[in-house]
């Protein structure tokens, strides 16, 4: 079975999914966790790995608050879903795609590391004993642009510090009370029209340049336009049309487009090329030394369209990369 339905008892609307195998709630969902004391996500354990996850989000049909608990080691006993609000229709029929359980590329991708690895490639049998290791990891989707939006933009050419507190304090004003019975504080992603009527003190008391700033504004300004390329797939960043379309947006450039694709889209082969520490990471495993962007996409070419898959598993094995020099000083421009 793949979906079961179950009585709304305690839920809107409720459904009990079978992941039909192996399954990591906390692993899959935890891109979308923007530290612990973010508004929009409550994790119960771990990494979600031994309680229920509950998220709020602004769907199309308004917001709703969602929960997944993994039933059993591995989910064995399936994920059960809950939902509340006007959006809760639309978050269980979107749940399978959120927990990655849309994605028929993995066949795919265990060919093509099965072929490198049997023509002598090291790291491509690498990876299959690091995918023998964590069967349970997918790649989520979620449907939702401004949210993956509004989310990278934050992150632009700031530490993850200065980017969660600025989501942290702008949701809190802005974002309403997640429906249901959500936990204590759970808030609902603004609504575009609502992001670009936040006034310029409030984004400066949150440490938001005025460069995001704006760049936010003019994504929440063609934010339906944007929500329309949900519906090419999984595979957008192939697109270069779509892509070119995101890219006329000023201050939209390719780090910022592949993280929204990575989460809104469930893109299985974009890469964030210009992180800060991606690249170091990537190339330190492939090799054990530390490289740029153009060295890591080298790298990861025998993998292209299974190329977020590679670095998801590397992103999971659990290898640091040595850091040399000082540490990015965290500004405060907030009383300037």
């Amino acid at each position: 079975m793949a979906v079961v339905m179950t009585a709304p008892a305690t839920g809107d609307r409720a459904e009990l999914i079978d992941p039909e195998g192996p399954f990591e709630l906390g692993a899959v969902l935890f891109p979308l966790r923007r530290g612990t004391g973010d508004p929009t996500q409550h994790w119960e354990g771990e990494r979600g790995g031994s309680g229920p996850v509950w998220r709020g989000q602004l769907t199309p049909d308004g917001p709703a608050t969602i929960r997944m608990h993994a039933l059993g080691p591995s989910a064995s006993g399936g994920i059960d879903v809950r939902a509340w609000g006007p959006g809760a229709d639309w978050s269980l029929t979107h749940a399978r795609e959120l927990l990655g359980l849309d994605d028929d590329g993995w066949p795919a991708f265990d060919a093509l590391l099965a072929g490198l690895a049997a023509d002598g490639d090291p790291a491509a049998a690498a990876l299959q004993r690091l995918r023998r290791r964590r069967p349970g990891l997918r790649l989520l989707r979620t449907g939702l642009v401004l949210e993956s939006a509004v989310a990278a933009v934050l992150e632009q050419k700031v530490t993850g510090v200065e980017a969660r507190r600025s989501w942290l304090q702008l949701i809190r004003a802005h974002g309403a009370e997640a429906p249901g019975p959500a936990p204590d504080g759970m808030r609902i992603l603004p609504t575009a029209e609502a992001w670009r009527r936040i006034p310029d003190h409030e984004w400066h008391r949150a440490g938001t340049t005025p460069a995001r700033r704006d760049t936010i504004r003019r994504v929440a300004a063609v934010a339906p336009a944007l929500q329309r390329t949900i519906a090419v797939g999984r595979h957008a960043g192939a697109d270069e049309r779509l892509a070119a379309g995101f890219r006329s947006i000023p201050g939209l450039g390719g780090w910022t487009l592949a993280e929204i694709m990575q989460r809104a889209h469930g893109d299985p082969d974009t890469v964030s090329a210009g992180d800060y520490h991606l690249a170091h990471g990537v190339t330190h495993w492939f090799t054990g030394e530390r490289g740029d962007d153009a060295e890591m996409m080298r790298l990861l070419e025998p993998y292209r369209g299974h190329r977020q898959r590679v670095v998801r598993f590397i992103e999971g094995s659990g290898v640091e990369t040595p850091r040399y020099g000082a540490r990015i000083t965290i500004e405060d421009h907030r009383d300037r």
